[in-house]
């Protein structure tokens, strides 16, 4: 039998109630710390505001994305700033241009567009304040330590695959919460998708600026399946929050980050390559499954993300604004304006556009009007864009082409009357004073984001 002494076991005691007490502790921080507040960004390539079924589109299979509409917001006038991958993606994860935070253009390859070195990012700004930072699937921003995540997850065959290997972030039981920035590659060129995925031609919804023939309905089947592909990921991730039992603590954000791949929407600032899907569901926000019609901004991602974080951001260090409190009605006040800047695709497709949205109306400002609108190489290499070229025509859905080609330096459009974006009221003397408004408008805000294509105003 081992013997104790006062001293020992008034030691041990102590260490004992230090234990305890340690625990209480911990307990008392736990019930006092604030709810974990978990992110969930899918970002989808190359995917069309009208190729969802809660966006209307009766043809295509999109069950995942339906069912985070009914439980959530689907914005009406969400916009990308810029029409192409990496600038898009950058302004996506800044909350600042693309002419202001450096990718001015692609990051892959030869064109080796980056964001500046003192740009502070989203996930940098989440990883400071305690959270876990993941990403899955499609980069395509640079360079690293401007844009650093925590955790990359392993490839896999298909986005639905890529989405199971997120289950351990997830469940990670540090504490932490998480952001998983999770990026397909569908439905960008070329077309994956699975057998059973593949709709008949004629059902396809063929829309007005492309032409409606067999081989572009053909193709726009196959671009219908590939966002199958990307839609399978959605419902996966939707079903993991539930399994793991964060759906109550998880803000859930979906968007595309530019037009589909056709001529007529990816790299133009025409409504196909900027309006997009954007659908939102937050924990605890009122009306799920309704609509918002406020023109918002991949500027406001950030700054929003920021604010549901409970990340304090800068009003100076970012271009948006939260849209927290704007998706609780279906049309809020002072949400009418928004603005986007385009200047590069690949490093061969220099074409500056900055453009303005203010209610029905729009100004697109064509800096480089002087040269031929170019084509990024999957757009020429479409199977409609080559069908279309060997006939001859001379009309590519509502628009000539030699209109595509060569566009004038101002460019106005009245959206209710013509959603097409055809006939440019620029020059018509009775739109004179909203065309000044505008110009003005526009002005401002390259003045406000330090746009450096600012001194196109000093030569033209």
């Amino acid at each position: 039998m081992g013997s104790c002494t006062r001293r020992g076991f008034l030691a041990g005691a102590g260490a004992a109630a230090g234990l305890a007490a340690a625990e209480v502790g911990r307990r008392t921080a736990q019930a006092a710390a604030p709810p974990r507040k978990n992110i969930l960004l899918f970002v989808a390539d190359d995917l069309g505001r009208n190729d969802a079924g809660c966006y209307g589109n009766p043809a295509i299979k999109t069950p995942g994305l339906d069912r985070l509409a009914a439980s959530g917001t689907r914005f009406t006038n969400a916009y990308c700033s810029s029409p192409s991958c990496s600038p898009s993606r950058s302004v996506i994860l800044t909350g600042m241009h693309n002419h202001a935070n450096g990718m001015y253009g692609l990051q892959h390859a030869a064109h080796h567009f980056q964001s500046f070195d003192k740009v502070v990012s989203l996930p940098k700004r989440l990883a400071d304040r305690g959270y876990h930072t993941a990403l899955a699937g499609k980069y395509h921003v640079w360079p690293e330590k401007v844009y650093p995540f925590e955790t990359t997850v392993p490839n896999a065959k298909t986005p639905d695959l890529l989405a199971e290997k997120c289950r351990p972030v997830m469940e990670a039981k540090d504490g932490r919460p998480f952001f998983l920035y999770f990026c397909t590659t569908e439905p960008h060129r070329p077309f994956k998708h699975q057998p059973e995925d593949l709709p008949d031609p004629k059902d396809v919804i063929v829309p007005p600026y492309l032409p409606d023939t067999p081989v572009c309905r053909a193709e726009i089947a196959r671009y219908y399946a590939s966002v199958r592909q990307a839609d399978r990921a959605l419902e996966r991730l939707l079903d993991l929050l539930d399994e793991t039992g964060h759906r109550e603590d998880t803000l859930v954000l979906f968007v595309s980050d530019n037009g589909i791949p056709f001529p007529g929407a990816k790299t133009n600032v025409y409504e196909p390559g900027v309006n997009l899907p954007c659908v939102a569901r937050v924990p605890g926000a009122p009306n799920p499954g309704g609509v918002c019609g406020a023109l918002v901004s991949w500027a406001d991602i950030t700054p929003t993300l920021c604010a549901w974080a409970g990340v304090p951001v800068d009003a100076d260090a970012v271009q948006g604004r939260s849209f927290l409190e704007a998706m609780r009605e279906e049309q809020p006040a002072g949400w009418d304006t928004v603005y986007g800047s385009h200047t590069f695709h690949q490093v061969t497709m220099y074409y500056p556009m900055r453009w303005v949205r203010e209610g029905k109306w729009k100004l697109i400002w064509n800096l480089a009007n002087g040269l031929s609108f170019p084509f990024a190489n999957d757009l020429w290499e479409s199977e409609t864009w080559q069908d279309f070229r060997t006939r001859g025509d001379e009309v590519y859905g509502k628009r000539r082409v030699d209109a595509y080609l060569h566009r004038p330096p101002l460019e106005l459009y009245d959206l209710e009357a013509d959603p097409d974006e055809v006939h440019n009221l620029a020059d018509d003397p009775a739109h004179a004073e909203t065309l000044q408004r505008l110009h003005a408008s526009l002005k401002a805000f390259q003045e406000r984001t330090a746009d450096p294509w600012i001194i196109k105003w000093e030569h033209e």
